[in-house]
């Protein structure tokens, strides 16, 4: 088997992880069972790169019981479990991963999966898509589509697609229901504050955290932040979002005002250059800065490093950088994806509905691939809702269900 992993000697740390993921993602389960039937994926070759941890271990799982060949690589150097890569490589599927790469070793591992003349793409982001696309266009004629997880990716493609640039279908998993109402919101919210809560070890009540950017994982991240106690500033480019923060209870102000007084800043926004020098040199002795969008572009660490008279490692995961003023600014997981990069990410009953839309448009793909004539795919609104009806089965809740009158009653044109 073709891999590039740490140390294969970890599996067994790994499979007991992904054990746990199965017990509690009854969604991916059901499938895992279908599919082992069913074989959707006979003979079909998938790339995919997301957070290589336990949950989108049993992803390539549940795709490898329906036939399909899987070539893995991370989507993140540092969300990167070697114990559930081991797991996966001695478990029959191909991975080119490790925590902690290089940038050359982590497009190195991304051109080696993408080697393998993949039908299937399943992108977190965006990099297996680009890569496709620059270095490795002679590969475009063996893909059938893709699924993208992420805003970010989301961005990239319609990018790409406005551009006339874009090779292959791609359903934009993320824009489903089933995904961001649960995974960017709950997901996110939750997963964000473990990773700062088991890093810094700190209080979060009584302290104020500013939260940049209001979507739907701004939304969480500043809910979960009230519920622990903060007093939460939002600091926003988009006016109505804006206008929803205050409705929501929450403070606005731009983030030059709220640098001077944060203790906590969460960047959540896809943009670059959220948190710069002009921020940092206005901010408390002490403040911490954290981001949870998909790339380290949202907190200038590299302008804060430039700054800085001295730097120090605080505890794992949190660099301290002294600037002139005297006070010292700490920065999480170097900027990258605090929930993954310091903490697990989002819990398993939220990517279990996340991952059961990505395993089922995947299946759409193969199914519909050949048909689709526009590049930028929605979830299909029947994969949406059975997701759901599946959620509320396996959770013990009941609806009510339209009778015929109603249907025709709201089908009406008058």
């Amino acid at each position: 088997m073709n891999a590039e992993i740490r140390d294969i000697s970890l599996a067994e740390s790994g499979k007991r992880k992904i054990e746990w993921v199965r017990r509690n993602c009854d969604l991916l389960r059901g499938l895992e069972e279908e599919f082992s039937k069913t074989r959707p994926f006979e003979g079909k070759r998938i790339a995919l790169s997301i957070h290589l941890e336990a949950k989108t271990a049993y992803l390539c799982t549940v795709l490898k019981a329906g036939g399909a060949q899987m070539f893995i690589t991370g989507s993140n150097p540092l969300s990167t479990q070697d114990d559930v890569a081991a797991a996966l490589v001695s478990d029959g599927m191909e991975v080119h991963a490790w925590y902690g790469a290089t940038e050359a070793e982590y497009n190195s591992h991304i051109d080696h999966v993408l080697e393998n003349n993949c039908e299937i793409i399943i992108d977190d982001g965006g990099d297996l898509v680009n890569a496709l696309h620059t270095r490795f266009r002679d590969k475009l004629k063996y893909v059938i589509g893709g699924c993208e997880e992420t805003t970010t990716g989301i961005i990239r493609l319609k990018a790409m697609d406005k551009a006339g640039e874009l090779e292959f279908p791609m359903v934009l998993v993320n824009d489903a229901d089933c995904k961001h109402l649960f995974d960017n919101r709950y997901g996110t919210g939750q997963s964000v504050w473990d990773g700062i809560n088991r890093t810094t070890n700190l209080i979060v009540c009584g302290k104020i955290v500013v939260v940049a950017g209001y979507g739907w994982c701004g939304k969480g991240v500043a809910m979960r932040a009230k519920g622990l106690g903060a007093r939460v500033v939002v600091t926003e480019v988009d006016p109505i979002k804006a206008i929803e923060a205050v409705m929501d209870g929450f403070d606005v102000m731009p983030m030059k005002e709220a640098a001077a007084i944060g203790d906590f800043f969460v960047t959540v926004t896809g943009c670059r250059d959220v948190v710069t020098g002009e921020h940092f040199l206005l901010m408390k002795d002490g403040a911490i800065c954290c981001n949870a969008g998909h790339f380290d572009v949202e907190v200038d660490v590299a302008g804060l490093k430039a700054m800085a008279v001295e730097t120090a490692e605080m505890r794992h995961n949190i660099m301290g950088y002294k600037l002139e003023n005297g006070r010292w600014i700490y920065v999480l997981a170097e900027g990258r994806l605090v929930n993954l990069a310091a903490g697990d990410g989002h819990p398993a009953e939220i990517m279990d509905m996340s991952f059961a839309i990505q395993a089922l448009s995947a299946k759409y793909l193969v199914e519909h691939g050949s048909e689709l004539k526009t590049r930028l795919i929605s979830v299909p609104k029947e994969v949406d809702n059975a997701v759901a009806v599946r959620k509320l089965e396996y959770i013990g809740k009941h609806i009510d269900v339209l009778s015929p009158a109603q249907k025709e009653y709201l089908s009406r044109e008058d």
